[in-house]
């Protein structure tokens, strides 16, 4: 599941940055690239860390993660106490592997916004990454209690990621089930449902869910064929699951997943 521990990061502070009043202006360079243009000089300090904070968002989507701390620190130098800077700063921090620059910045950006959800449910993410699993499950249990909260679907999948990595597959598969309920367009949350009824051996089950995903051109990739592959193997159906191993060399020939397949290395 590591390639989805990306996506639920980047879909855990994309709510967060709902910033009034300010639209990151772009320019096109003579080579076609795009890139951000630093915001002109405001007088006013809060529209000032709005557009700081809005380019240090985009350069962490793009992984250019040591510019985006530096639009951070000039986002704090206009407004210090600005709980959704504190929160991407804390981000971009665990992404650099700085886990107590990390924490410390998500525990004083909560101090500051007790009320956010989306920072309680990034600082589950990331006690989930540094294995202090129970202290994850109950910041997602928070962040899914606030009131008004309109990423319960997320933090349910993400509560249901972190108690699968624990080996917990009940527990997992109900935070799940209860995240797909309330978004069953989630390919995500249906790749990990799967994969947990898959461990549970409840197998047709499991067929449904990541076929859901792979009924749909544009959200099939490698994991989701090399999934539907091993499950189909496990209920005894050869030729199924030699139609998505072919599936998978036509379309990712490069990909861990049809080099597993190739070597029969189905329960890995």
């Amino acid at each position: 599941m590591k390639r989805l521990t990306a996506l639920a990061l980047l879909s855990a502070f994309a709510g967060m940055l709902a910033l009034s009043g300010c639209t990151t202006v772009t320019t096109t360079t003579s080579d076609g690239n795009v890139v951000p243009t630093p915001p002109p000089s405001v007088a006013d300090p809060v529209r000032r860390a709005q557009a700081r904070l809005e380019l240090a968002a985009l350069y962490f989507s793009r992984g250019q993660n040591q510019t985006a701390l530096d639009e951070i620190r000039q986002a704090l130098a206009a407004r210090p106490d600005m709980p959704e800077a504190i929160g991407l700063r804390a981000l971009v921090l665990a992404a650099n592997g700085d886990s107590a620059g990390a924490d410390a910045s998500f525990l004083r950006a909560m101090q500051l916004a007790p009320g956010d959800a989306g920072i309680v449910h990034n600082h589950g993410w990331f006690l989930c990454s540094e294995r202090r699993f129970a202290e994850a499950d109950a910041a997602f249990d928070r962040a899914i209690a606030t009131p008004r909260y309109d990423g319960v679907a997320r933090s349910w999948m993400a509560k249901g990621v972190c108690l699968a990595r624990t080996g917990r597959w009940a527990d997992a598969e109900r935070a799940l089930s209860r995240s797909y309920e309330l978004d069953p367009t989630n390919p995500v949350t249906a790749f990990n449902l799967a994969e947990v009824l898959l461990r549970r051996g409840e197998l047709e089950r499991a067929r449904f869910y990541v076929g859901r995903i792979n009924a749909v051109p544009e959200q099939v990739n490698a994991q989701s064929l090399w999934l539907a592959a091993r499950i189909e193997r496990r209920l005894g159906n050869t030729e199924a699951m030699m139609d998505f191993g072919r599936r998978l060399r036509d379309r990712f020939p490069q990909s861990t997943e049809t080099l597993q397949f190739e070597r029969g290395r189905f329960d890995d």
